[in-house]
């Protein structure tokens, strides 16, 4: 791991999984990160301060009132260069998303801006309740690195989706997010997001089920990685990310009217849009009854990902196949006739790829390099495409 700085915050919350971020600090002190644990009054029911001082070799507190001559929420927050906070239970998800401030680890977050990874570890219906869902999304908007929890076995006997990621998984988070501090300095991302819609009437459009999740996974890793980011968002639901520019659309020919005004200014551009391959020959100006119903003529959309490759000058593209295959012979087909020089090929073929958090695939370079990617978060993938994109840039 390597970083501009090497002063880590750790943040600690209250539930079972703390003392297991005991074996986090000590990776992280073997790594050369120097490191100050800011736990929640409530994790010191699980590890102690004494345990903290002792790994960690520094003061540790929980309180703003603790040291109040140091103004501890605001020297931290300076000092720090990174912010790991593991475990993150629902409460200070919750509490991290409406902005509180009642803690000294709260207090920090709201001081720094440093980046910060968050490690969510709570039990399975919490974690999918609709709250947290919204919580965890707020966060991310905001430019926060959320991992996932894993699956597997937890305290309370119950199987599911909720359990502290394993110190490895951490650390790899941890390492695309130090090591990427600012290698986009500098340069600027384009992407494209969300899925098209191409009206029948005033009622009715062609669509698909695209949710945006993976553009705004790449917009985010971008604007960490120091990059100046512009997303072209095609009908999705997310919230939009603080210090990203955001182009709102709804149709192909709309995508590609702002893909040939922004193009030629950016150094990268990632196509992760699902656009509709054909639209209505014409758009009924009042909605089409039942009876009336039985035939629409379309026509060919343009080729949104050939049609910008035309003209790129040095810019790098990372394209996405949408496949109910992973056929890699038709992918590499495919990417030589659009004019990409990074593809992305995943099975889309149960559906289920749609609004989940997570992908699986394959990354396929010009030069005929193939990476597999595991089942991983879309925020890991939007990291491994740019450092990609990032080396064929130079």
């Amino acid at each position: 791991m390597q970083g501009f700085g090497r002063e880590v915050i750790l943040g600690v919350g209250g539930g079972i999984a703390a003392y297991k971020s005991c074996d986090l600090l000590r990776r992280l002190k073997d790594h050369g990160y120097a490191v100050t644990v800011v736990p929640t009054p409530s994790s010191l029911n699980f590890v102690g301060a004494a345990t903290w001082e002792a790994l960690s070799g520094r003061k540790v507190t929980s309180e703003v009132f603790e040291s109040v001559e140091e103004v501890r929420h605001v020297s931290l927050a300076k000092n720090a260069n990174f912010i790991i906070i593991a475990p993150a239970t629902a409460d200070l998800i919750a509490r991290m998303s409406a902005g509180r401030a009642d803690d000294l680890l709260t207090n920090v977050v709201l001081a720094s801006n440093s980046p910060i990874l968050i490690v969510p570890a709570m039990h399975p219906e919490m974690w999918n309740d609709a709250a947290t869902k919204a919580n965890v999304q707020t966060l991310r908007s905001r430019g926060y690195l959320v991992m996932d929890p894993d699956v597997g076995a937890l305290t309370s006997g119950d199987v599911g989706q909720g359990r502290f990621p394993e110190t490895a998984r951490i650390l790899e988070e941890f390492s695309s997010l130090t090591q990427s501090r600012a290698d986009l300095l500098g340069k600027k991302v384009l992407i494209t997001a969300g899925g098209t819609r191409e009206a029948i009437d005033p009622v009715r459009f062609i669509g698909n089920q695209s949710s945006g999740k993976q553009g705004y996974a790449v917009a985010r890793a971008a604007l960490q990685r120091g990059a100046e980011v512009t997303l072209i968002a095609a009908n999705t639901s997310l919230s939009d990310i603080e210090g990203v520019r955001i182009i709102k659309v709804e149709s192909a020919s709309q995508m590609l009217s702002s893909l040939e005004s922004e193009f030629s200014q950016a150094d990268i551009l990632v196509m992760s849009a699902a656009v509709a391959d054909a639209r209505p020959s014409q758009i009924a100006d009042m909605k089409i009854k039942k009876s009336d119903y039985t035939n629409i003529a379309l026509v060919e959309n343009p080729d949104l990902l050939r049609t910008i490759a035309a003209s790129k000058k040095g810019q790098i593209i990372v394209g996405f196949a949408a496949e109910t295959s992973e056929d890699l012979q038709v992918a590499r087909e495919k990417m030589d006739a659009k004019g990409a020089d990074v593809l992305y090929l995943n099975d889309v073929s149960g559906g289920d790829i749609f609004n989940s958090e997570t992908t699986h695939g394959q990354i396929i370079t010009r030069e005929g390099k193939v990476i597999e990617v595991a089942e991983t978060t879309k925020d890991t993938l939007a990291h491994q495409l740019l450092s990609e994109a990032l080396h064929k840039l130079g």
